[in-house]
């Protein structure tokens, strides 16, 4: 039994550990280079999760954040090499879109109006689920 200790121990110690935590996104350069398509939609997907997370905690700042990332990876969208065929002729106009309402994102939480930010909040959502590279079913 004394023998089996140290293992359990170990065991219960290494199943107890926290997940680790999310890795910030490099920022981009306000005038770098052309970034693959698939690489700005997963950026803005991962922005669009901090965002929801931010709004969840009231960490309004943080939110304000997100809101410029977003607004960023928006502007490089426009810009996006290996775009796919489906969105190759309304890629501006859909990251014009989503630049506007990453701007909304950050007035919202500069004014820590809620109702807005949330409102905001599902535009971007839908928004980055629509600029999938496969049609929607």
């Amino acid at each position: 039994m004394n023998r089996a200790m140290p293992a359990l121990f170990l065991f219960l110690l290494l199943g107890c550990q926290l997940p680790p935590e999310q890795v910030p996104l490099k920022p981009l350069a306000e005038n770098g280079p052309p970034q693959p398509y698939a690489d700005l939609l997963s950026r803005a997907r991962a922005q669009a999760a901090a965002a929801n997370e931010a709004f969840y905690v009231d960490k309004w700042i943080d939110l304000e954040d997100a809101g410029k990332g977003l607004e960023i990876t928006a502007r490089y969208m426009t810009k996006a090499t290996e775009v796919p065929a489906r969105h190759r002729d309304k890629l501006t106009t859909e990251a014009d879109d989503l630049s506007k309402e990453a701007i909304s994102l950050r007035e919202a939480a500069k004014s820590e109006d809620a109702k807005r930010a949330a409102a905001s909040l599902q535009r971007i959502n839908l928004m980055v689920r629509q600029l999938r590279p496969q049609a929607d079913r």
